[in-house]
């Protein structure tokens, strides 16, 4: 049987139901076969009135082959411009057929898939949740290259159509039909291909129902060209928008808005040809492997349970009770209520817990006031958290997570008191950033039950969850907190134990570098600036106010409780600073009255003025360039460090866990994958010179060295 059936009816309708080998429809060779010879049998079919393109599969089409796109080297750009454009011609020769091609969406629809309805003359979707519609590329390192610019550009003007390109937006089919990306919805599937020859005999004698717009004579794009003076705005902020956002490190983005703005003033041809080699470029370039690899590749990896134990049955957290109502208490409670799990948010008392059960009281009227939740769901999951001070209201809990501050000794007392209260095959987990999981089960009557489950701030908003395993957990435990943070609709990696595990030591690193130029006399601004140029979220002294110097001196306290000050290098830099700063000067942070910088009822902010004075030398001398990679090689360095001790457990849990835990830059893929792009040599050479100027701590780790010799990448 083809892979692409060919079915004409007593109306001259002709149905390509789409239905390649494997799980999915795509772009691949066996696409590219199927979609060239069925597009001849159409143009030489005697009688034809009318076209649909259905699928055989759940979803319509998954679009191109991230493997074969993955695979694609530098060198092979040029021969890859001349695959894709015979591929596109395809498409182009289906849409100028001389009667309605109709597109019958039936389940996803998206990057490859949705380019190919692009180029029919009329979309139906099944309305329905698991239907989506749109081109989300560049979240992949890449940008629509099948015609998507271009004719969506085309379609509905290059003002809507940018933000769908960049920001790579999932629409439902409402969504879809509101935003002109298809022309009609139906109810049920039985509906779909009906619906679709009911467009094609309705057209008959509309010669205009087989001509896309962009053919038609007169064509003029919604909105305008980008050249016409209505658009001046749009042509002079968005590409500056962009740059801000992206810091230039996106080359994707920069391409994508460049073929839409040329779509807008050219012939479609033209734009098409544009669009394919520039895609070319991009889709061969260093930050595709990256986003590819990280994004698709090894986040499946992680999320498909490759760190979970095979040996244990799935197990559901029913009711989980959270030690502690503050920050981080608060959001784990929000979190689990919305995936309809019973939770019992204890506090020392009763008026802190109802302040943080509040906490998802607020969030959930924000919801509803969006209209993105009705009033009654919201209650329920409202009505889940039970806000308590009576230890007695943990009975039974399957999972008890501890989010109290991060003192070793408070902890120990905590779980010696309420472990009690966990069900017999309960579980404790401990939300704790940088305190070894084996020394805090110490307390624990059953050590092989107790793991970290280590949450980042703003819990409802960061996707990542650092699962930690103490020398004595169990698989069953892993499995657990596994299961529990896929159930939140969490991303988990899995760490073995250590002071600061992998994310709290790797972006410590980031903080205490930035110390350290700025006690060298480094402008302050310039560090922050600097640290946004390499592509982190944001500058390393405005981060540290953010998550507060005070949280740094309380952990130096707590490490010096313990004795292992120092254990991951000196860090005499940042105790100055904590002196300089907290000590002497009473500047703890943005939420202690200001740190680093002032901070103002208006939103702004400004250096907090005597930091000059403390730091800054205007003859220091120190490159751009020596900034940038001293910011970054640090985090890289410790992430390598992690990865050759046994901390990190795989290479998709560093890449993963850096991106979505400490804000690594997602075009370089993660730390590890930033070694690969970089080079294992050229990596070795640049840490001896920053080793041989700064000091011992851009050491190459050994890994890097062995890497080198073997010529095998990190994978």
């Amino acid at each position: 049987m083809s892979i692409f059936q060919y079915e004409k009816d007593q109306d001259g309708i002709v149905t390509v139901t789409m239905n390649m080998t494997g799980p999915v429809n795509a772009m691949n060779a066996e696409y590219y076969d199927a979609m060239h010879e069925t597009i001849a049998k159409l143009e030489a079919e005697q009688g034809l009135t009318g076209v649909v393109i259905a699928s055989a599969k759940k979803v319509f089409f998954a679009g191109g082959d991230l493997n074969d796109l993955l695979a694609a080297k530098r060198e092979d750009a040029a021969d890859f411009f001349v695959s894709g454009e015979a591929m596109k011609a395809d498409l182009r020769r289906l849409e100028k057929l001389p009667v309605p091609v109709v597109a019958a969406i039936n389940g996803a629809a998206l990057g490859g898939g949705y380019e190919i309805c692009l180029s029919c003359n009329h979309r139906v979707a099944f309305n329905h949740k698991t239907v989506q519609i749109g081109l989300p590329e560049c979240s992949l390192g890449l940008y629509p290259g099948a015609g998507g610019v271009v004719r969506l550009s085309k379609l509905i003007g290059v003002e809507k159509a940018l933000p769908l390109i960049l920001e790579g937006k999932r629409l439902t089919p409402e969504k879809a039909l509101a935003a002109g990306l298809i022309d009609q919805t139906v109810e049920s599937l039985d509906e779909l291909v009906p619906a679709a020859k009911s467009f094609i005999l309705e057209s008959k004698g509309n010669e205009d129902a087989a001509v896309q717009p962009w053919d038609k004579k007169g064509f003029r794009i919604p909105g305008g060209a980008i050249n016409t003076p209505r658009n001046a705005q749009l042509a002079v902020m968005a590409p500056t928008m962009l740059h801000q956002k992206t810091r230039g490190l996106m080359p994707q983005m920069t391409a994508a808005m460049d073929v839409a703005f040329q779509a807008s003033m050219l012939d479609v041809d033209t734009a098409l040809r544009i669009e394919g080699r520039e895609f070319a470029k991009v889709a061969t370039g260093p930050v595709a492997k990256n986003m590819i690899s990280a994004f698709f590749f090894q986040l499946n990896q992680i999320n498909g349970g490759a760190s979970r134990p095979k040996n244990v049955e799935k197990q559901l957290t029913r009711k989980v009770g959270i030690l502690g109502a503050g920050m981080m208490g608060q959001g784990i409670a929000y979190v689990s209520a919305m995936a309809g799990i019973e939770v019992v948010l204890k506090d020392i008392s009763l008026e802190a817990a109802k302040k943080g059960k509040s906490y998802t009281e607020k969030l959930l009227a924000k919801r509803v006031a969006r209209g993105r939740m009705d009033e009654a769901k919201a209650k329920g999951i409202l009505d889940l958290i039970h806000a308590s001070d009576k230890n007695e209201d943990l009975q039974g809990c399957d999972l008890i997570i501890e989010a109290v501050f991060e003192n070793i000794g408070l902890k120990h007392n905590i779980t010696k008191e309420i472990e009690p209260y966990l069900s017999e095959d309960g579980f404790w987990g401990s939300n704790t950033s940088t305190l070894p999981i084996t020394q805090l089960a110490e307390a624990s009557a059953k050590p092989e039950n107790f793991i970290g489950i280590h949450f980042f701030s703003p819990v409802d908003k960061m996707p990542l969850v650092e699962i930690i395993c103490g020398e004595k957990t169990s698989d069953e435990a892993l499995a657990k907190a596994f299961d529990y943070t896929m159930q939140i609709r969490k991303t988990p990696i899995v760490v073995n134990d250590s002071l600061g595990f992998f994310t709290s030591r790797t972006f410590g690193t980031y903080l205490d570098e930035a110390a350290q130029l700025l006690t060298e006399g480094t402008h302050p601004k310039r560090i922050d600036n600097l640290g946004k140029a390499i592509g982190m979220p944001v500058g390393p002294l405005q981060i540290q106010d953010e998550t507060s110097l005070e949280l740094s001196r309380k952990a130096q306290e707590t490490w010096a409780e313990m004795g292992v000050t120092d254990k991951w290098g000196n860090g005499d830099v940042i105790r100055r600073v904590i002196k300089d700063m907290i000590t002497d000067n009473g500047r703890g942070g943005r939420h202690h009255g200001g740190g680093y910088y002032e901070y103002h009822e208006d939103g702004s902010k400004n250096i907090w003025p005597p930091l000059y004075d403390l730091y800054y030398n205007a003859d220091y001398e120190i490159s751009d360039q020596d900034i940038k990679d001293r910011l970054m090689f640090r985090q890289v360095i410790e992430t390598m460090k992690c990865l050759e001790t046994g901390v990190l457990r795989s290479v998709a849990d560093a890449n993963i866990g850096s991106i979505f835990g400490i804000g690594a830059p997602a075009h370089t893929g993660g730390f590890v994958q930033f070694v690969n792009t970089y080079g294992f040599d050229n990596f070795i050479q640049r840490c001896e010179e920053l080793e041989a100027k700064f000091g011992e701590r851009f050491a190459c780790p050994d890994i890097v060295k062995e890497r080198a010799e073997s010529g095998e990448l990190f994978a």
